[in-house]
């Protein structure tokens, strides 16, 4: 039977599909694992856009499918797939592969290894797969949120000032009709009087804010202390100054992801990284031993033997301790070695060559957790290598060059609830069948015979942040294996419970199990992470991690990251299933003081779904707080839940494509380009290269963004209020006649080309150096109150406003009425010089664009005087009386201006003098 392949669209996949996807390219959509090009049955998946992780996946194919001679048999036979409804969770999946036309019918179990989710993308061979779910089905589509339009704080308290402002427009117009005596068409005069007001509504506000975000974005993108910084968004720089909140990931922001060994301890002796060279030394005595025997004897099984069955209770001798811990490392484990071909292709692995190839340049190994790699890279520094593995055996190769190969009979593979791994080996020399297993200290505890040490090592190791393993081994006869494996079969084809029933199977092996040694291994920080989160803490920062990780590792690395102080007491809340639970937990946690928070992500959503006001209200008063085991909708629920029962700014960072939910629903978003892709630093609104840039980036950029949006916006009010109070002293002065003061183009200079440089120059003002802000955290406290902006600053600026105004007009009135013609020249000029004045009354520091910005705008309005001189005249009524140049260069008009300005601007001076003397901010204290 001839097949043809055909090209199809994703978007036309259907459920039921046959669908082949090669090496590299991205799984289309929820599939379960048919076939395989690899000999071995399997493949590797690469999931870093799915978890976060960045290790390869082992993902098996259906044995049924995979057996058939040839493809096309695939068409030929009659089969179904049952597959469970479509669930958030990515780590797990029931369903069963029934082949109808053979005799007897073939039922299979499918579980989560016989899946490829979409979003994934083959890292080796070809594979074929039925769909099992489309479009919004898939667990990716399931588990991200749509992202929402961000509107930063200050935008929010700007648009409740303008509302403000338009009602006293309202207000005022309604005012002067009145006092107007609602005479002749009175609404035909309402109107006019709006439109004269009009000024008091801030339109130049922003267009003001958006170029001073795009300025500020400019600025945080070319400074050179935090390179690589790219600010995605335009509309929010000013929320890096507010936030009250952080939340971080845990893998690849503030660790490395990158495993190194650290410990081995077998009970009397423990090695550090300086003792490696004695284990290495030991292992190759105790194995060029075993050669010599094997090759002086006869037969190679018994010398092996002997010592087992002669005294298998006398205490060993160390270095055949370090021999079986050694051993039980290199072959209890889910790795496998991968040889890219010599010629330096990266394509397809050939297996054929890489048998005679076994060298130790090209080969990298493969896992799905980075502790397992680091566990095998040790045992190959110390002598034993893996070299090879596939589904059925494990070859490993001593440091005198032989190879050894154990078959493996099954594998229990790691899983959140059972916190361990077992795997059951045959030697291939001796036939012995051995049960390795390794696991949490809290799970294998109870399984490893009686020992004094192992608590206390294990508590030891995690305080200085190490991630703990226990190993363990039993040996099994072939009568006992025998009959494990039939009742593990028969418990595995269950469909009911089917987990328990395995579960119950594999725990009978599990008893009085000899512990064989406790491995150490760190996770490196990130660079500067310590610092950084103690700076954060210090500028007021509430700091929660979320991780997807174990809580044994959060916990590990919340210590030694100082995330968690080392005087406090850590909380961990047991994990809770019911209310009654959640209840008494939540009462508990009330009694402590000071202490930080540690809760898994199923514990939290049964809290959350019972009392969410109370967890959220107890989880916020902790200094530290770390969710683990939280799946990326669940990170984005927590973001929700804080804006929603605090009001107060929160900040998401990660680097995965799991943490792009939390991101998006954060107020500010920070990606981090890691080692897990870009996708959380194109979804973010800053993207950083580095977790300790953070720091700068909020403690400088962030609070000089708000401060100087703060400054701008309420300047550019300050502007449209002055020349509305100008209008309604003239009104009122003149009988309340609806006449505007200034022609149409003098109004439009005003707002552009007289003042607009110096104003939007306060974007470069700074009130303190960065080396001062990140020296004094604390400053940033200040900000999350909102003082730089409230109704408290916003009245004052009405008041200054409306006494510049009202001094303006009535001294102009009052000082020229014999030139009544030239009020317009005098009180525009004089307006003008207050303005820049008033610009260089608000800047903190001075930066030379600003002394060029206010001689320019001054230098435009000179010009321009001589050019507009008709625009100068009252109304129509004047139309001919131009202004003369002559009337302008005379002492009269020059004193008469200076001096409405001065009064218009000393007594602010004077303030703002006396202010700084009687109670300066909190800055000025450490510039001074």
């Amino acid at each position: 039977m001839k097949i043809s392949k055909v090209q199809v669209k994703s978007s036309d996949i259907q459920v039921g599909d046959l669908i082949i996807v090669e090496k590299n390219q991205r799984v289309p959509s929820d599939m379960v694992f048919l076939r395989t090009s690899e000999k071995t049955g399997s493949c590797f998946i690469r999931t870093d856009q799915l978890d976060g992780e960045t290790d390869w996946k082992l993902k098996v194919a259906v044995s049924c499918t995979q057996r058939l001679p040839a493809l096309g048999d695939l068409f030929s036979m009659n089969a179904y797939v049952y597959a469970q409804k479509p669930q958030l969770d990515i780590h797990s999946f029931e369903g069963t592969f029934t082949r109808e036309d053979s005799d007897p019918a073939v039922h299979e179990s499918l579980s989560i290894e016989n899946t490829l989710w979409a979003s994934t993308v083959v890292a080796s061979g070809t594979v074929i797969g039925v769909v099992i779910y489309t479009g919004k089905e898939t667990r990716s589509v399931m588990n991200t949120s749509n992202p929402k339009n961000k509107v930063g704080l200050l935008d929010l308290e700007l648009n409740q000032l303008t509302k403000a402002l338009f009602l006293a427009l309202v207000a005022l117009s309604v005012v002067m009709v009145t006092l107007q005596g609602f005479v002749g068409p009175w609404y035909r005069n309402l109107f006019r009087f709006l439109l004269l007001f009009s000024y008091i509504i801030p339109i130049s506000l922003r267009v003001n804010l958006d170029m001073g975000k795009a300025a500020y974005g400019w600025m945080i993108m070319k400074d050179d202390n935090i390179p690589g910084t790219v600010v995605r968004t335009s509309t929010i720089p000013e929320e890096l100054g507010r936030l009250v909140y952080l939340l971080t990931d845990k893998t690849g922001t503030l660790t490395q992801n990158e495993m190194i060994f650290k410990r081995l301890h077998l009970g009397t002796v423990s090695y550090g990284t300086d003792t490696m060279d004695e284990i290495q030394s030991h292992i190759i005595n105790s194995y060029s031993q075993v050669h010599s025997q094997n090759s002086g004897n006869s037969t190679s099984s018994t010398p092996s033997r002997k010592p087992q069955s002669s005294a298998p209770k006398v205490r060993k001798s160390v270095s055949s301790r370090i021999h079986e811990a050694v051993k039980a490392i290199a072959l209890c484990h889910n790795v496998t070695p991968v040889y890219e071909s010599r010629a330096g292709v990266s394509g397809e692995t050939e297996y054929a060559e890489v048998d005679q190839d076994f060298s130790d340049e090209n080969r990298t190994y493969q896992a799905s957790s980075p502790d397992e790699v680091a566990l095998v890279q040790w045992t190959e520094s110390v002598g034993l290598t893996l070299v090879s593995r596939d589904l059925t055996s494990v070859q490993l190769k001593t440091p005198g060059g032989h190879i050894l190969t154990y078959y493996i009979l099954q594998i229990f593979p790691f899983t959140s609830e059972s916190k361990r791994m077992g795997i059951i080996v045959r030697d291939e020399s001796s036939g012995e069948i051995t049960f390795y297993m390794k696991g949490a200290d809290v799970a294998m505890s109870t399984i490893v015979q009686y020992n004094d040490w192992l608590e206390e090592e294990c508590g030891n190791m995690a305080r200085e942040g190490l991630r703990t393993l226990v190993v363990a081994k039993k040996s099994l006869t072939e009568e006992q294996y025998q009959d494990f494996e039939s009742r593990y079969n028969q418990a595995k084809l269950s469909i009911h419970d089917r987990n328990l029933k395995v579960a119950a199977v594999v725990e009978s092996l599990e008893r009085e199990m000899e512990l064989l040694c406790l491995t150490g291994v760190e996770d490196q920080l990130q660079a500067d992470v310590r610092p950084t989160l103690e700076m954060l803490r210090n500028a007021g920062i509430k700091i929660w991690m979320l991780t997807g990780d174990k809580l044994e590792t959060a916990t590990c690395i919340a210590k030694s990251s100082h995330l968690v102080s080392r005087t406090q007491d850590i909380h961990i809340f047991r994990p809770v299933a019911t209310r009654g639970e959640a209840h008494l937990e939540l009462n508990a946690f009330r009694r402590k003081h000071d202490c930080a928070l540690v809760i898994s992500g199923d514990s939290l959503e049964v809290c959350l779904k019972y009392y969410e006001h109370e967890f959220v209200e107890l989880a916020c008063q902790c200094p530290a707080v770390v969710c683990c085991r939280c799946s990326p909708t669940q990170k984005a629920h927590i973001v929700k839940l804080l804006q929603h029962h605090t009001g107060k700014r929160t900040c998401a960072i990660g680097d995965g494509g799991n943490d792009v939910s939390m991101i998006q629903a954060a107020d500010c978003g920070i990606g981090i380009e890691g080692k897990e892709g870009k996708q959380a630093s194109l979804a973010a609104d800053f993207s950083i290269t580095q977790f300790k840039h953070i720091g700068r980036l909020l403690m400088v950029h962030g609070r000089n963004s708000y401060k100087r949006s703060a400054a701008l916006g309420q300047f550019v009010m300050h502007r449209g209020l002055i020349i509305s109070t100008m209008q309604a002293v003239f009104s009122s002065v003149f009988y309340f006649a609806s006449v505007p003061l200034y022609q149409g183009f003098l109004m439009v200079g005003y707002a552009t080309i007289y003042t607009m440089f110096p104003v939007f120059s306060l974007v470069l003002d700074q009130d303190v150096k960065p080396e001062m802000a990140l020296l004094y955290p604390e400053l940033y406290k200040d900000l999350t109150k909102g003082r730089s902006l409230s109704f408290k600053t916003f009245l004052i600026w009405v008041l200054i406003s409306i006494y510049q105004g009202g001094i303006l007009m009535y001294g102009a009135l009052l000082l020229f009425e014999s030139e009544f013609v030239h009020v317009v020249a005098i009180s525009f000029t004089a307006l003008i010089l207050t303005e820049l004045l008033m610009v260089a009354l608000t800047i903190r520091t001075w930066h030379w664009l600003m002394v060029v910005a206010e001689f320019l705008s001054l230098g435009c309005y000179v010009a321009s005087l001589a050019f507009l001189n008709e625009y100068f005249g009252i109304g129509r009524v004047s139309f001919g009386a131009f202004l003369d140049v002559a009337f302008i260069t005379t002492v009269t008009f020059l004193w008469k201006v200076s001096a409405i300005t001065v009064v218009s601007c000393l007594p602010l001076y004077i303030l703002k003098y006396l202010k700084r003397k009687f109670s300066p901010p909190s800055y000025s204290k450490l510039t001074s």
